[in-house]
C-alpha cells in the first residue's frame, strides 16, 4: 500500500473540496440545459426574425405580458398597428405594447405562462445560448426538407465563416407579416429529447382551416407598418432597434431619445415589476437597478398620499399646516398651560370627585387634541384621517381648552369636598 503524506494528502483534500463547491456553485446557479433550450425555443425558432426578436424581449416582462394577453382578450377586434396605438397609454413595456398587433401570438403566449417567462429568463441569462439554439432548430428543419421560402416569406442562408451559416426569416412584404404555425415534433424531424416535448400551438380562428400535419402552415396576415421595430443581431447575439420605427409607433415617455439610426437592446428592469429573476447573475445585474426604480417609486407614491391627506383635511376644516403655525406660536403655550393647569388642580383635590372626573376627563382629551393636531402638520396620513378629523385645527383645540378651563373654574367656585384622595393612588368610586 502506498502511504500519502499528510501535508500532500491535506492538500488534495482542499482540493477535491474547493472542486466540489464550485460544482454545487455551478449547479445553483444553472439556468437550462441544451434539451429545456431546444424544448422551449422550438415553437418559435421558425418565426420571422422580426417578430421572434419582440418575442424574446417580450418574454423578459411576464407581468406586462400577462396583461396585454387579457387586453387583447377584450378587444378581438383590434390588430397591427392600431392595437399598439390603443395601448400607448399602459404602463407596459413597448416590447410587450408591439405584441397586440398580433392577437394569435398572445393567445400562444397567454397559454404558457410559464414558458413564456423561461424564454425571457432563458434569453437574460444566456443571449448567446438562446439564439444559437434558434440557428440549430433552423438547420434541423432544413435539412428536414421543411424550411424554404414560401408565398408569405424569404428564408435567407447567410455564410457567417467558412463553417458556420446563419439562417434569416423574413416577410415577403414587410407590412404584412404571417405568422407560422407547425408541429414542433414533426417540423424538425424525429424529435431527440423524448423527456422533453415541445410545446404544440394551433389558433383557432386566425384563418387555418385545418390542423397543421406536415410542414409550415399559415393564416391570415397583419398588416403593420411600425409595430415590428426590432430585428435579430445573429453575429453579436443580441437585439438591434430601428430607432424611426419604435418612435413612430410609441410615443410620451415610451420613445427612445437618441439620435442615432439603430440602437441595442438593453432590458429593463423597471418593467420587471417584481417577478424574481431565476439565476443568481441576472439577480445580481438588475434586481438592483429595479430596487432602486422601486424605492423611488414608493417615495413618489408617499408624497402623493400625504399630498391628498392635507386637501381632504383642509376640506374638513382642519388645516395641519396653519395648525403647526399657532401650536408653535403664544396659542400653543396656552394649550399646554391648560392642560398642566388641569392636571396640578385634580392633584391639589380642588374639584370634587364627580367634577374631577370630568376635568379629568376633559384635559386627556383636549390633550389628545392638541397632540393629533401637531402630528398632523407633520406626519399625516389618509390612515390617520379619521383620528385627526375635527382636531387638526390648533385653534379649535385652543377653544375647547379655554371652554375647559371656565368650566373648572366655576365648579371649584361652588366648592369642592373631599372626595379626591391624594395619597390614596387615585380616583376612588362612591
Amino acid at each position: 500500500m502506498r502511504i500519502i503524506p499528510g501535508g500532500f494528502r491535506a492538500l488534495l483534500m482542499m482540493a477535491l473540496l474547493g472542486l466540489s463547491a464550485a460544482a454545487t456553485a455551478a449547479e445553483k446557479d444553472k439556468t437550462f440545459s441544451e434539451a429545456e433550450l431546444d424544448q422551449m425555443m422550438a415553437p418559435i425558432a421558425l418565426y420571422p426574425d422580426s417578430l421572434l426578436s419582440q418575442i424574446l424581449m417580450a418574454s423578459t416582462y411576464p407581468a406586462d405580458v400577462a396583461e396585454a394577453v387579457k387586453w387583447s382578450k377584450g378587444h378581438p377586434e383590434q390588430k397591427g398597428d392600431a392595437a399598439v396605438t390603443a395601448v400607448q397609454e399602459k404602463s407596459w413595456d413597448p416590447s410587450v405594447m408591439s405584441l397586440v398587433a398580433f392577437p394569435q401570438v398572445l393567445e400562444m403566449m397567454g397559454k404558457q405562462p410559464d414558458w413564456v417567462q423561461n424564454v425571457g429568463d432563458a434569453f437574460l441569462a444566456d443571449p448567446e445560448g438562446a439564439m444559437d439554439t434558434v440557428q440549430k432548430l433552423r438547420k434541423k428543419a432544413r435539412d428536414e426538407g421543411n424550411l424554404a421560402s414560401t408565398d408569405q416569406q424569404k428564408v435567407i442562408v447567410e455564410e457567417a465563416s467558412s463553417d458556420q451559416s446563419v439562417i434569416v426569416i423574413e416577410p415577403v412584404d414587410p407590412q404584412v407579416v404571417y405568422v407560422p404555425v407547425y408541429n414542433p415534433t414533426v417540423i424538425y424531424g424525429t424529435w431527440w429529447w423524448p423527456h422533453y416535448t415541445p410545446y404544440y400551438y394551433y389558433p383557432v380562428g386566425y384563418g387555418f382551416t385545418a390542423g397543421v400535419v406536415t410542414g409550415i402552415g399559415f393564416g391570415v396576415g397583419i398588416a403593420i407598418t411600425n409595430s415590428l421595430w426590432s430585428n435579430c443581431n445573429w453575429g453579436h447575439h443580441d437585439i438591434d432597434i430601428d430607432i424611426n420605427k419604435h418612435n413612430n409607433i410609441n410615443i410620451n415617455n415610451n420613445k427612445i431619445d437618441i439620435n442615432n439610426r439603430t440602437t441595442t437592446w438593453n432590458h429593463n428592469p423597471e418593467n420587471r415589476r417584481g417577478v424574481p429573476y431565476r439565476d443568481q447573475t441576472s439577480r445580481d445585474k438588475f434586481s438592483k437597478k429595479a430596487g432602486g426604480v422601486d424605492q423611488r417609486k414608493d417615495y413618489r407614491g408617499r408624497d402623493a398620499e400625504r399630498d391628498k391627506a392635507r386637501a381632504t383635511l383642509k376640506e374638513r376644516g382642519a388645516d395641519p399646516a396653519q395648525g403647526r403655525k399657532e401650536l408653535a406660536g403664544a396659542g400653543g403655550d396656552k394649550v399646554r398651560d391648560s392642560v398642566k393647569q388641569a392636571d396640578r388642580d385634580i392633584a391639589a383635590g380642588k374639584l370634587s370627585q364627580r367634577d374631577a372626573g370630568q376635568a379629568r376627563d376633559a384635559a386627556r382629551n383636549l390633550n389628545r387634541d392638541s397632540s393629533q393636531a401637531l402630528n398632523a402638520s407633520g406626519r399625516q396620513s389618509a390612515t390617520r384621517d379619521n383620528a385627526l378629523r375635527g382636531a387638526g385645527n390648533a385653534g379649535m383645540a385652543s377653544r375647547n381648552f379655554d371652554r375647559g378651563n371656565s368650566s373648572m373654574r366655576s365648579m371649584q367656585s361652588r366648592g369642592g369636598g373631599g372626595g379626591f384622595r391624594s395619597g390614596g393612588g387615585g380616583l376612588r368610586g362612591r
